[in-house]
């Protein structure tokens, strides 16, 4: 196994932070023109034929860039339940879609359509009513749907384990965007902002939490992307490797966002800074599809068992059909 980025990888990244600096919340369709929505559908369906590691590349630059869109719900939740027609329509960037795996739903205000778990497969949700709700983290609201029918069958709830695997590395890697630029921020400002005549960066109780913070990102990193690589090669430590990442690096970004606030002194608290806004994307994705301890439960639990992955916990307790009444 071998992290290092090849050029190519390390281009798109380049590419990605240029591109989202300018244009934070682009349209689904500017996604598409860019190849972004089909990095992983095979080339006879219109996408790239690329893998995972590529789309792990872009999860953490849209989690930096706090971007607002359903990339996550599409690629990471519904994309590997989704028929090769249906795959095609995401890679032309004519649909965009996500997957109710819990009460709350992502993504509602920006997705076309819904898929649902029920009985033994994921279906398309029709004639569902949606409700968007007031979340901490604007830039990811959630919501819940009511009523509608199941429509066309997509996949067979087996798919769900690998589901699991992908929703929770992406959230990982989106951490780890939102930590690096918490941490860019903070490294920028102790560096020219002076107290007794030098930057307070000098002083070695600022500079000793800025180390210890970039130490603890640059292990959950490494972690993430094991976690992509698994997902990638379809490894059967995949899910373990998810949960363990997506544990480490939530984790990792809410305490770095808080360094961050912190060694900014007041300016951090303030609404006009962009601190607040990594800091609550921090804190939706800590406590969103699991939080770290029950995570590190699971992965405890599935390695005291001598298992080498968690399956069969990714299809424990499907959703109902029908939510909300």
């Amino acid at each position: 196994m071998d992290l290092t980025f090849t050029f190519e990888q390390d281009e798109l990244r380049e590419q990605a932070r240029a591109f989202l600096a300018g244009r934070p919340e682009p349209a689904w369709e500017e996604l598409a023109e860019l190849g972004w929505t089909g990095v992983s559908i095979a080339e006879d369906a219109g996408g790239a034929g690329l893998s995972f590691v590529e789309e792990a590349v872009l999860f953490e630059e849209l989690g930096r860039a706090l971007y607002h869109g359903p990339y996550f719900s599409t690629v990471a939740l519904a994309l590997p339940a989704l028929p090769a027609d249906l795959r095609a329509e995401v890679a032309a960037g004519e649909t965009s879609w996500t997957l109710a795996l819990a009460p709350l739903v992502s993504d509602l205000d920006t997705a076309d359509r819904i898929a649902i778990v029920g009985g033994d497969g994921i279906y398309e949700l029709e004639g569902a009513e949606r409700e968007v709700l007031a979340t901490t983290d604007g830039s990811r609201p959630l919501g819940v749907v009511r009523g509608g029918e199941p429509g066309r069958l997509l996949a067979p709830t087996g798919v769900l384990a690998e589901i699991r695997a992908r929703a929770l590395t992406a959230l990982a890697l989106e951490s780890c965007g939102v930590a690096g630029r918490a941490l860019e921020l903070a490294i920028e400002h102790v560096s020219t902002r002076e107290q007794f005549g030098r930057p307070i960066g000098a002083y070695q109780a600022v500079s000793h939490r800025l180390a210890d913070a970039y130490t603890q990102l640059e292990l959950s990193r490494s972690l993430a992307l094991w976690a992509a690589w698994c997902v990638a090669e379809s490894d059967e430590q995949a899910t373990v490797a998810a949960a363990a990442a997506k544990s480490s690096a939530a984790e990792t970004a809410v305490a770095v966002c808080e360094t961050a606030i912190q060694v900014h002194g007041g300016i951090g608290f303030t609404w006009e800074h962009e601190l607040h806004r990594l800091y609550k994307r921090a804190l939706g994705i800590e406590s969103f599809i699991a939080s770290g301890t029950r995570l590190r439960a699971d992965v405890a639990g599935a390695l005291l068992d001598g298992k080498r992955n968690m399956a069969s916990d990714a299809t424990s307790a499907p959703v109902a059909v029908r939510q909300g009444g």
